[in-house]
Parts: C-alpha cells; sequence; structure tokens
C-alpha cells in the first residue's frame, strides 16, 4: 500500500473551507495518513501554496506550514492540531512563526499542498527550520512522498 494523505474536510483538487484559512478560525484541517513504508523513522509535512502571490504570474512558493520527527505509527493529526504527536517538531513557516498559517491568498484561486515524507532517519533537532532548511535535511532520506492538494480563492 502506497503512502497516502486525506482530509474528511476537503477532497483532493476540491476546495478548501473557509474555517481553515485567514477568513475563518484559520486552524488546520484534520489529516489522516496511511501506507507508511517499513523502516520509515519519522515523518515530515510540509505545506505550502506554489501561486504566490498571483496564480497568473507566481513569484515564489509560500510554506504554511512546517513539522517533521512526526512518529511513523502516528496515524494523523487532528483539526487544530494544538496536540502535536510526542516528538514533533515545528519549522518556521513564511509568516515567520511555527504553526499552522492558512491560506490568504491576496488574488485568484491557489493551490494547497499538503506533502507527506516518510523518512529512513529522526531528522537532528533543526530548531525552527524554515522549508528550505528542513527540505534540505531530508535530501537523500525520503523513502516515499504523498500529497494532498486543495484549493482556496477569497471570496
Amino acid at each position: 500500500m502506497a503512502l497516502a494523505i486525506t482530509s474528511t474536510k476537503f477532497d483532493a483538487g476540491g476546495p478548501i473551507p473557509p474555517i481553515y484559512t485567514c477568513d475563518g478560525n484559520d486552524v488546520s484541517p484534520p489529516l489522516a495518513w496511511s501506507g507508511v513504508p517499513a523502516g520509515s523513522k519519522g515523518l515530515a509535512l510540509i505545506v505550502d501554496d506554489p501561486d504566490a502571490p498571483d496564480p497568473a504570474a507566481p513569484r515564489r512558493t509560500w510554506a504554511h506550514w512546517v513539522l517533521y520527527n512526526i512518529p511513523p505509527d502516528a496515524a494523523g493529526l487532528e483539526q487544530g492540531a494544538r496536540q502535536l504527536p510526542a516528538g514533533t517538531q515545528e519549522g518556521t513557516n513564511d509568516w515567520k512563526r511555527t504553526g499552522y498559517g492558512g491560506p490568504c491568498p491576496p488574488i485568484g484561486r491557489h493551490r494547497y499542498f499538503f506533502k507527506l515524507y516518510a523518512l529512513d532517519a529522526m531528522l537532528p533537532d533543526l530548531k525552527e527550520a524554515t522549508k528550505q532548511q528542513l527540505e534540505g535535511a531530508m535530501a537523500g532520506h525520503v523513502l516515499e512522498q504523498a500529497e494532498l492538494m486543495g484549493t482556496y480563492h477569497r471570496s
């Protein structure tokens, strides 16, 4: 069984409900995963938006959430994810803070990718690593990757 990530609150490719955005409560959606490969020592999750600031002329990928060293036996994250699985470490998003920052596009319909990585090693304490620092630390350790994409357009 391949690694997979899902949410009970939006379908793959579908709209992300406003509660999970800056227009709502700005809490993380519930996430579940399955098919973590044997030999996984930890998981990492990166949520990002490759359409920033304008999908018609994207200039950068905006990191919304950076997590690593999620235990491989964790089955997902609850809505709002206030209690992360023991040992999980948080990196810094592009708002220069830890934690989830929901969709808040300035213009157009953006795509948001929830990327889950199964790693063959626990990562060292990267402190409040950026997305780029985490990706560098994961290089050569990714056993499998899964992603869930949702969209959001501000009214």
